[in-house]
């Protein structure tokens, strides 16, 4: 199980949805939400500093948000101190095939791309992949 997981996301009723879904897969401990990447970088300055305490192992990060976007966040988070950076592992979520293809997202820190809507296949997919160890479904 995962300590705690951030979705970053605008749309209250994905949240709503994917937050339910986490917790009925019994991915984490905790689960975070922002409604946006500035809200989103504001929740892990104050998990991931110095004493990293309920840093985000998953953020799951929607690419088209107001305020500040997914691949805004991105390119943020690449200039945080690497304490803040912390292994997390960031899934965007995109609305279409076509945004995966786009090949201005390879330098970023983005570990891999789903597609909308989450299903348990795909949590637990992503889970078995990047934390095998961790993942309650194994």
């Amino acid at each position: 199980m995962l300590s705690t997981v951030l979705l970053v996301d605008d749309d209250p009723t994905t949240n709503f949805i994917n937050e339910r879904l986490l917790r009925r897969l019994n991915v984490s401990h905790e689960v975070l939400v922002a409604t946006n990447g500035r809200l989103g970088l504001d929740l892990l300055a104050k998990r991931c500093g110095e004493e990293s305490v309920g840093c985000p192992a998953l953020v799951l990060l929607d690419m088209k948000m107001p305020v500040m976007s997914g691949l805004e966040f991105l390119e943020v988070f690449m200039q945080l101190p690497l304490r803040q950076q912390h292994p997390i592992v960031i899934v965007l979520l995109t609305s279409t095939q076509l945004e995966q293809d786009l090949g201005q997202h390879r330098h970023l820190p983005v570990t891999d791309y789903l597609t909308k809507p989450l299903t348990p296949e795909k949590i637990t997919h992503l889970l078995s992949q990047y934390f095998n160890n961790e993942h309650p479904l194994n």
